[in-house]
């Protein structure tokens, strides 16, 4: 069926704004009534659901035309291939946890840091975690009340040890080929994980060095703590090396995860740690824990194509235009829309599937290559998600050490987020000083391409 665009200008955004205004609304009501993870209260998904109700409210076209258009975006093969991605990254982890290998990452990571490193260490072992877990906030549930611990027997800066934490898992989040801040980045900009994590990289190690230094001088312990003996299986780190080696070799996505969750599976059951039941289980549990980010994949993209379809993307566009003088600037409006879009949402990957639709749209007409695009989003709303006090990653961090003996508030943790400030820093230079730019390449058609 063919779509004669309508030209309903900046109204047609409107859906995108209600879903803005009532999670936004909502988490600074629950703020203010004191309510833990106030944020999160309201889900996102149903706040998605109003705003699909008011994208098909626009223009006097039938129900069945407009949703003729809604099925297209939701079912287009950008969404369909993040959707599919998105569950499977979710049993990966599911299953990888249930046999032991988050565990035993952890406690190999630790039971190896010298004490005089602990703080290094710990961003350390978050950054492996993250990325090859590809969620923050596992990494943090995982690693913080163990940091916390330590935190208080060494003498260490509570606030510091947390929040070297709180960088590794963020820095695991940014560049991990299953994180679905990376799966959103690069199925909206229409590029391959691998040429992303290139880009992304070279914004991002920097940034975790200086971190890195910064801790080996402020982290040093008054006094040497009692760790005792941490069990941990090796076997059960295989599957979480073997998914970031393949990543990394260009492998296709869809293989890699589903190596990596047999390939858990059998260690689980070998080491019976799990029985074939409940492989089967932990498969399913991982597909459903993916909910959120998949409704709001699915409700985002057919909303974005009602608002194409009404003109709200091209107003969009022609009002940046007057902002936008060439790549740098079209680069830096990227960067500030995902930033902004983040601290509405307190959510990093909501963030990039609401934005990353105009900033493809943007980056095509400036010529920002996708992969420079991709880093832009992923690594902003990073950035914002690791330093904004209502945050989950930074709420959770706080809950959980003030139950194991430090007791901090959010607030008190952002100061010390290094990694975040430094990334966010490194983010800007690469805009203006192309250091993160790849060699040309020649694309099938012969065309050649830059990051």
């Amino acid at each position: 069926m063919i779509y004669k665009q309508r030209d309903k200008g900046g109204l047609a955004l409107l859906p995108f704004i209600i879903f803005i205004v009532i999670y936004l609304g909502a988490g600074i009501y629950f703020q203010h009534m004191g309510v833990e993870m106030a944020f999160y209260q309201f889900p996102s998904v149903t706040a998605m659901f109003l705003a699909v109700i008011a994208a098909f409210c626009m223009g006097d076209e039938n129900l069945t035309f407009k949703f003729g258009i809604f099925a297209r975006g939701a079912g287009n093969e950008n969404v369909m291939t993040m959707l599919m991605i998105y569950i499977l990254a979710g049993a990966f982890s599911a299953v990888a946890a249930a046999m032991g290998g988050r565990d035993s990452v952890v406690n190999l990571g630790i039971s190896l840091i010298p004490v005089q490193f602990l703080t290094v260490g710990m961003f350390i072992i978050s950054a492996f975690m993250g990325t090859a877990t590809g969620t923050s906030m596992g990494t943090v549930a995982s690693i913080v009340p163990i940091a916390a611990g330590v935190a208080v027997k060494s003498g260490i800066s509570e606030p510091l040890m947390v929040a070297a934490c709180v960088g590794g898992a963020m820095f695991g989040d940014n560049l991990s080929m299953i994180s679905d801040t990376t799966i959103a980045a690069t199925r909206t900009q229409g590029c391959e994980l691998k040429d992303k994590f290139r880009v992304n990289f070279r914004i991002a190690l920097p940034a975790a060095l200086i971190t890195i230094v910064i801790f080996l001088f402020t982290g040093r312990p008054d006094s040497v703590p009692d760790i005792q003996n941490l069990n941990y299986n090796l076997l059960a780190v295989i599957p979480y090396v073997t998914v970031f080696g393949l990543a990394l070799l260009g492998a296709n996505v869809f293989l890699v995860l589903t190596s990596g969750i047999f390939l858990a599976g059998f260690i689980g059951i070998a080491s019976s740690e799990m029985t074939i039941i409940s492989f089967a289980q932990n498969i399913w549990e991982g597909f459903t824990s993916m909910n959120e980010a998949f409704f709001l994949a699915l409700f985002c993209g057919g909303i974005s194509e009602l608002i194409s379809y009404y003109g709200g993307i091209d107003w969009l566009i022609n009002k940046f235009n007057h902002m936008i003088r060439g790549s740098r600037s079209a680069q830096l409006c990227i960067a500030a829309l995902v930033s902004i879009v983040d601290c509405a949402t307190a959510n990093n990957t909501v963030a990039i599937i609401i934005t990353g639709g105009v900033a493809k749209n943007i980056a095509d007409e400036y010529h920002v290559d996708s992969r420079i695009s991709a880093s832009l989003l992923d690594i902003f709303s990073c950035v914002f998600q690791g330093i904004i006090p209502y945050g989950a990653q930074l709420l959770t961090a706080s809950a959980l050490a003030s139950q194991n003996g430090a007791t901090l508030s959010s607030i008190e943790i952002i100061p010390h987020m290094w990694y975040c400030w430094l990334l966010g820093l490194f983010g800007l230079l690469s805009i203006f000083i192309p250091f993160a730019r790849l060699k040309k390449t020649e694309t099938p058609s012969g065309k050649q391409q830059e990051a």
